[in-house]
C-alpha cells in the first residue's frame, strides 16, 4: 500500500512507536523555531538541561513579537536571546528582519524536514512540504537538546483541490472555506494534506496562507507537496539546492478525502469572535468599517502587498478608515520598494508599520471603541485586538483593499476595475545582514540577564490527593488569550510571578489573587471548562502561570492538542469528563477531591471525582501515554529532563 506525504516524512524521522493513527510516536526534529514572546522561557528551560550546544540541524531565534520598547522589559529579553543564541549555536534574527514564519519560509525551510516551533503558526512551512508543528517552549527546548518530539500519530485528511481561483478570490478564502467545513474544534491529532490538480496553480506564498491558518482548525499541521511551484520559490530565494520533489504515492490512503473546487469559491470573512464564524463578504456590504490592518504572518508576502498596492494605485484611503500595513519581512519591504509598490501604498495614505507581528497579537494598533476592524491576520478572539468591544473580521488582502477604498465591507468583485495580476520576482533581493549566525570559534559567551529575566519555576511532584475548589468555571472555546492575555502584558513573559497576576484577567480579574490565596492555604486550584479548552497560541505561559498559582487540574469536555501537552509538561492534570453532562452540575467554588492519584495514573487514569460541596460524584479520565504518566507523576517535564 502506498504512503501519503505525511507518512513518508514521518517514517524517515520515526524514532519510537508505530505509524498507526492514535498511537504516540516520537520523531527526530531537524529544525526549531522560537520567537521572543515564547523564546525566553524556552531558552531558560534549555539552559537548565546542561547541554553545551543545540543538537538540531538548525535552530533559529526570532525577535518579531514584542518589538515596541515601552519600559526595559522587551529590550532586556532581546539581549538575553541574542547572547543565548551566540553561546549555544542558535541563529538569531534581529528585530526588524521580519516575522518568523515569513522569514523562515524565505531563508530556512526545506522540503522533507521536520520542525517544531514555539508558535502555533509554525505549520506555515508546511507550504514547503515540511512537517512543521507548533509546540510549547519546553518541547522545543527538549528538541534542541537532541530529544525526540512526541505526538499522537495523526489521522491524515486529504483536501483535494480542483479548478483555479477566480479573480478577486484568494488563498485566504480557501482556508476560510476549510474553517467553515471543519470549524475550530474536533480536529485534534489530524493533519490536512493538500493535493489534486488545483494545488499546481497555488504559489508557495498562497500555500503558506492556507497552511498557516490551518492552525485555527486545531490540526497538528498542514502539508503541501514539493513540486514545480516549490522549485520556483526556492530558486527565487537562491536556495535551489534545497529542493527535492515530494509527493504522495498514487495509491496513498487517507482517513477521509474532502473535495474543493477552487473555481466555485467567493470572497469570505470570519466574523467576531472566532475564525470559523464564516460568511460571504457580499452579505456584509452595508457595514461601515473603521480600521483595516494588512499583514501578519498570514498575509504579508510580496504577492499579498503588491496586489493591494495595485488596487490602491491612484486612490486615497477613505476618510473613515485607519489603514496600516505590516510587511512580513525586510525582503518583502525591499522588493516592494524596488518595484514601486511601496510608493503606491504610502501615496494612498497607508501607514507603514514595522516588519513584526504588531497588531496581530494586540500590542499595537488597537482600534477605537466599538470599532469594526478588518484584518488579514489569523485570529479574531474577543479582546485580542486590545479593544474589548471591537468587532474584528478576518478577510483577504483583496477584501481589505476594497474596504480601504469604499469605507464599507465590500465584495472586491464589485470594484469597477480589472483584477491585478502579480508576477513574482524570478530572483528576490537577498540580504541576510540582520541574521546573526553563531561564531563557532567564540567559546566563552556571557549570557546577559537583565532584571526582567526571572527564575524558572517548577511544579511539585503530584500529590496523592488533590483537594480544592473550582476556582473558575468557563465555557467552550476558551483560548490561551483568555487564560493569559497577549498584547502589552506579554512584556512580563520572562517574569512568571508577575505575568501570573494577569491569568484570566479578561474573564475574571479576581482569579489570580483568589488562586494564590488557595495555594497558600495548602489546597489545589481546579478549573472546569467546556469544549476545546486551550485554543489558539502555543504560549506555554497559559499552563506555566496557572501552575505557578497552584492549579493542579483542569476538567474539560475536550482539550486542544498543544495546550494539553503544555499542561502535562508543567504537571497539571488534563481531565476529561466521562459524561459531558456532569459539567452542568458543577458550580464555581464547589470543593472537589480525587484520591489515590498516583496509583490511578499508573493504571487506567479513570478517577472518581467527589464534589464535597454537593455530596455527589462523577467520573473523569486522564488519557496519558506511559511517557506522559512519568512526567505527571514527577510534577512536570522539567523535573525529569536534566540531560547532564
Amino acid at each position: 500500500m502506498g504512503k501519503n506525504l505525511v507518512e513518508k516524512i514521518l517514517a524517515k524521522h520515526l524514532v519510537s512507536g508505530t505509524l498507526r493513527a492514535g498511537e504516540e510516536i516520537g520523531i527526530s526534529i531537524d529544525q526549531t523555531l522560537t520567537q521572543d514572546a515564547t523564546g525566553t522561557m524556552a531558552y531558560l528551560q534549555f539552559e537548565s538541561m546542561n547541554v553545551a550546544r543545540v543538537k538540531t540541524e538548525l535552530s533559529v531565534s526570532y525577535v518579531d513579537h514584542n518589538t515596541i520598547q515601552i519600559g526595559f522589559e522587551n529590550a532586556d529579553d532581546h539581549l538575553y536571546l541574542q547572547s543565548v543564541a551566540q553561546k549555544y549555536g542558535i541563529v538569531f534574527s534581529r528585530a526588524g528582519n521580519g516575522i518568523c514564519h515569513q522569514v523562515h519560509l524565505e531563508r530556512f525551510g526545506k522540503p522533507g524536514k521536520t520542525m517544531i516551533g514555539s508558535d502555533s503558526h509554525t505549520p506555515t512551512c508546511g507550504a514547503l512540504a515540511m512537517i512543521a508543528i507548533g509546540a510549547g517552549g519546553l518541547d522545543v527546548a527538549l528538541a534542541m537538546a537532541g530529544k525526540p518530539f512526541y505526538l499522537i500519530c495523526p489521522t491524515v485528511i486529504k483536501i483535494n483541490l480542483t479548478g483555479k481561483l477566480k479573480p478577486w478570490v484568494s488563498a485566504k478564502d480557501v482556508i476560510l472555506k476549510v474553517l467553515e467545513l471543519f470549524t475550530t474544534k474536533g480536529n485534534v491529532n489530524t493533519v490536512f494534506e493538500y493535493g489534486g490538480k488545483g494545488v499546481e496553480s497555488l504559489t508557495v506564498p498562497e500555500r503558506a496562507t492556507i497552511a498557516n491558518m490551518g492552525a485555527e482548525c486545531g490540526v497538528t499541521t498542514s502539508v503541501f507537496p514539493s513540486d514545480k511551484m516549490t522549485h520556483l520559490f526556492l530558486r527565487s530565494q537562491r536556495r535551489e539546492k534545497d529542493f527535492i520533489e515530494l509527493k504522495p504515492d498514487k495509491d496513498a490512503k487517507y482517513a477521509k478525502v474532502v473535495n474543493m473546487d477552487l473555481s466555485k469559491l467567493e470572497p469570505l470573512t470570519a466574523g467576531p469572535h472566532s475564525p470559523d464564524n464564516i460568511s460571504t463578504v457580499r452579505k456584509m456590504k452595508k457595514i461601515d468599517v473603521n480600521q483595516v490592518c494588512l499583514g501578519s504572518c498570514t498575509n504579508s508576502s510580496y504577492k499579498d502587498l503588491a496586489t493591494v498596492a495595485k488596487i490602491l494605485k491612484g486612490r486615497t484611503v477613505h476618510p473613515g478608515i485607519s489603514f496600516i500595513l505590516t510587511p512580513g519581512s525586510r525582503q518583502v519591504l525591499k522588493e516592494l520598494s524596488k518595484n514601486g509598490y511601496l510608493t503606491d501604498l504610502i501615496s494612498s495614505g497607508a501607514r507603514l508599520m514595522e516588519n513584526a507581528c504588531g497588531f496581530c497579537i494586540g500590542n499595537s494598533q488597537s482600534p477605537q471603541s466599538a470599532a469594526v476592524s478588518l484584518r488579514t491576520s489569523n485570529r479574531n478572539f474577543l479582546g485580542r485586538s486590545g479593544t474589548m468591544d471591537a468587532n474584528v473580521y478576518l478577510v483577504s488582502p483583496e477584501t481589505a483593499a476594497a474596504a480601504v477604498i469604499t469605507g464599507k465591507f465590500t465584495d472586491p468583485r464589485d470594484l469597477k476595475m480589472r483584477y491585478p495580476r502579480i508576477t513574482l520576482p524570478k530572483k528576490f533581493t537577498i540580504d541576510d545582514s540582520m541574521i546573526m549566525r553563531p561564531d563557532k570559534k567564540k567559546k566563552d559567551v556571557d549570557v546577559i540577564r537583565g532584571p526582567n529575566i526571572g527564575i524558572l519555576p517548577r511544579s511539585p511532584e503530584l500529590a496523592d490527593t488533590l483537594h480544592g475548589p473550582v476556582t473558575i468555571k468557563v465555557g467552550d472555546k476558551i483560548t490561551t488569550d483568555h487564560i493569559i492575555p497577549a498584547g502589552a502584558r506579554m512584556k512580563y513573559r520572562s517574569n512568571i510571578p508577575k505575568y501570573s497576576e494577569f491569568v484570566f484577567e479578561n474573564v475574571d480579574p479576581t482569579f489570580a489573587k483568589r488562586a494564590m490565596s488557595i495555594r497558600q492555604d495548602g489546597k489545589q486550584n481546579m478549573i472546569v471548562a467546556g469544549h476545546s479548552y486551550g485554543q489558539g497560541s502555543s504560549r506555554e505561559h497559559a499552563a506555566l502561570c496557572p501552575m505557578y498559582l497552584g492549579v493542579r487540574a483542569v476538567i474539560a469536555k475536550s482539550f486542544e492538542r498543544i495546550h494539553a501537552a503544555n499542561l502535562i509538561n508543567f504537571g497539571i492534570l488534563p481531565l476529561t469528563f466521562c459524561t459531558e453532562s456532569d459539567y452542568d452540575y458543577i458550580d464555581q467554588e464547589d470543593l472537589l477531591e480525587i484520591t489515590e492519584t498516583k496509583r490511578i495514573i499508573a493504571e487506567n487514569g479513570k478517577f472518581m471525582m467527589r464534589n464535597k460541596t454537593k455530596g455527589t460524584a462523577f467520573y473523569v479520565i486522564c488519557t496519558l501515554s506511559e511517557r506522559q504518566k512519568q512526567i505527571i507523576l514527577a510534577g512536570g517535564a522539567l523535573n525529569i529532563s536534566n540531560t547532564k
